[in-house]
């Protein structure tokens, strides 16, 4: 009697479904995150509220003195400043630490079966732990000011989401990129920080002049105005939200087509 074999499934299909049951293990990479952050601070008084200490220093450093070459009031730039500075962090955070996505979980994919996706979604919610120690300064700074909040402000809920969208493929692409070339992850650490000075963290968009209409065209500003501006009563730059929302869908399918075609070899990569 012959029997018929079921189809092997097919690489997309084992992609996809990668992707659906890392979602569905919340409680997993919720959980390794957690551990991440109390094994990087066992020990530690503060905890996690060393980073928030330090973006405060690092605020009233910048703030005191940039405030002065960029000739703005302190109640303008330091509220600019600080929620730069957060999101800039959460942002950059996530692309050096993406690198590592499947390099730092080498043995447990080694020895478990478990979805790839699960360590990017680690990557994020990690950093999403840490934004939310240091997202504590944003209302304090901005009582101390007295800067008003709209209902605009409301839109950096999607914009949140974006972000962590994003994080997410970048982890994945990232993480198979270095998982096969190790030269990845200092060239995109020094990229990183090469980026920090060219962008609108610390310095305002229109000291550039005539260039500022240009600076959304950078997905980093972008990412950082989108969650900005409308904290200062402001609206995006044009281009912000366009920008954005381009790099999500062009980011995530791109992602999804080498994760379809490179999956297999993770972990041999490694």
């Amino acid at each position: 009697m012959n029997e018929d074999w079921p189809a092997p499934e097919s690489r997309s299909a084992a992609a996809r479904a990668d992707l659906v049951e890392g979602v569905s293990k919340f409680w997993m990479w919720s959980a390794m995150a957690m551990q991440d952050i109390r094994m990087r601070y066992r020990g530690s008084l503060l905890g996690p509220f060393w980073l928030t200490i330090s973006m405060v220093i690092m605020v009233a450093a910048i703030g005191l003195i940039y405030a002065r070459m960029f000739k703005m009031e302190l109640e303008q730039y330091l509220p600019f400043l600080t929620i730069g500075l957060v999101i800039w962090s959460f942002v950059s955070t996530v692309i050096t630490e993406g690198c590592q996505t499947f390099l730092s979980a080498q043995n447990v994919i080694t020895q478990v079966r478990m979805p790839f996706s699960v360590h990017a979604w680690r990557i994020v919610y990690r950093n999403v732990i840490v934004m939310a120690h240091n997202v504590v300064i944003i209302p304090l700074v901005m009582i101390a000011f007295s800067v008003p909040v709209g209902w605009q402000a409301i839109i950096i809920l999607p914009a949140l989401v974006l972000l962590a969208i994003n994080g997410l493929w970048v982890s994945i692409l990232l993480g198979m990129i270095s998982a096969r070339y190790r030269d990845v992850p200092p060239i995109v650490a020094s990229f990183v920080g090469v980026i920090f000075f060219v962008t609108p963290i610390f310095w305002p968009p229109e000291a550039v002049g005539a260039w500022m209409d240009v600076l959304p065209f950078n997905p980093l500003f972008a990412a950082v105005d989108v969650v900005r501006a409308p904290l200062l009563g402001k609206a995006p730059m044009a281009y912000s939200w366009p920008v954005l929302l381009a790099v999500t869908v062009v980011g995530c399918l791109g992602t999804f087509a080498l994760f379809t075609k490179f999956r297999a070899r993770i972990a041999y990569w490694i």
